[in-house]
């Protein structure tokens, strides 16, 4: 009897596989493609417009040399906007939203290492950066805010395919 009670259950787990790999998981890609678009933009913008801030907000972390300080505060807002875009479009959304985690874990990392080095910074990451007061630092919420795009870029990685995408229309 208790064979045929499981046999007639549905089941639950199948449903949400269906509906992870149809049409609502194409949909939820959708959102996390533009969200996470609409991040990169937004940082990208803000950092673009003073390239000079940007590299004080690198040099505030105090990792790397400063040799590669201004490369990588003028060379950031950059590779930001060009994520956006690729997102924005849906062009090679798999290997956009790995660069996207990398990059995303890498802000984690300094974040989580100014911190526990006792830095007090602004994180710089949609404009301005730097020292400020001990009192002005938020690194929880900026970790756990980096932690959810992350979890976006995360979803596109393991379902790149998306609605109103450049890759499904180049696939089809």
């Amino acid at each position: 009897m208790a064979s045929q009670q499981t046999a007639a259950a549905p089941d639950r787990g199948s449903a949400l596989r269906r509906a992870v790999d149809g049409a609502a998981g194409e949909w939820f890609g959708l959102v996390a493609r533009i969200g996470l678009a609409v991040v990169w933009a937004w940082a990208g913008l803000a950092k673009v417009a003073d390239p000079a801030e940007a590299a004080q907000a690198v040099r505030a972390y105090e990792i790397l040399p400063e040799s590669l300080v201004k490369p990588v505060g003028y060379g950031l807002p950059f590779l930001e906007l060009a994520l956006a875009l690729l997102l924005l479009i849906g062009l090679g959304t798999r290997i956009v939203a790995v660069i996207s985690a990398l990059l995303l874990l890498t802000f984690i990392g300094g974040i989580g290492s100014a911190w526990a080095r006792g830095i007090s910074i602004d994180c710089g990451c949609f404009g301005g950066g730097g020292a400020v007061d001990s009192s002005q630092t938020e690194y929880l919420q900026e970790i756990l805010r980096d932690s959810g795009f992350l979890l976006l870029a995360a979803w596109l990685v393991y379902r790149p395919r998306t609605k109103l995408s450049a890759d499904g229309w180049l696939s089809a």
